[in-house]
């Protein structure tokens, strides 16, 4: 599969919270979390902090679809204590998503493994004899009157690539504009993937406080 090159991306990096060790920043859909090889995929989050922010790193990834909070450390020692809640799990993590049709249960959990798909890099796909553990709980705070969508809270309780994308397929309700992850509808419902990173709750890595950030979605 030829490289994917991103087409220009001018929505802007929203800075939602900032001190001397961390930043919380809004990421626009449509910007890769890391610059690509290629250099028609130089600009990123990263790219675009570095310019301000010399010493900045990223805790973390979105798609390039998704919008939404990325936590980004301002220093190693930092970047360190952060990774280790990272690796602990104790960083929790809410996203909004719109779906296709009537998701007719009020909430769930989605326990589904998901492995690498050889035969179609860079697709993931649900395999119980190789697949990783994943899993997923939603909550329906809207539907369309007419159940062309809904609209779900997801808490990811693991952090498996395209999880959030391959799971709501496997419900038979795919992200609206997910391009990777659809059927024919789906995808041209939306010109972008609806996919926010909504909260994102730590604690800080030198205070010792509870973090509790919002970033509302834009859909």
């Amino acid at each position: 599969m030829s490289e994917f090159i991103a087409p220009p991306c001018h929505g802007v990096i929203e800075v939602l919270y900032q001190d001397e060790h961390i930043l919380l920043i809004n990421k626009p859909s449509g910007l890769l979390s890391l610059s690509g090889k290629n250099p028609l995929n130089k600009d990123s989050v990263h790219y675009r902090l570095v310019q301000d922010y010399p010493s900045a790193t990223l805790l973390h990834r979105l798609d390039f679809g998704t919008s939404g909070i990325m936590l980004v450390a301002l220093n190693k020692h930092v970047n360190g204590l952060l990774t280790q809640q990272f690796q602990q799990r104790t960083i929790a993590k809410t996203y909004t998503a719109m779906l296709q049709g009537l998701v007719a249960d009020n909430e769930g959990v989605i326990d589904l493994p998901i492995a690498k798909d050889v035969d179609n890099f860079p697709l993931m796909k649900i395999c119980h004899n190789t697949g990783k553990p994943a899993y997923s709980q939603y909550q329906v705070i809207d539907r369309h009157p007419k159940g062309e969508s809904t609209k779900v809270i997801f808490t990811p309780v693991t952090g498996r690539t395209h999880q959030l994308r391959i799971h709501s397929l496997s419900m038979g309700h795919p992200i609206l504009g997910c391009d990777l992850y659809r059927n024919e509808q789906s995808q041209q419902m939306s010109s972008r993937l609806l996919l926010h990173a909504t909260t994102l709750d730590f604690i800080h890595p030198v205070t010792n406080t509870k973090m509790k950030c919002i970033c509302t979605s834009p859909f």
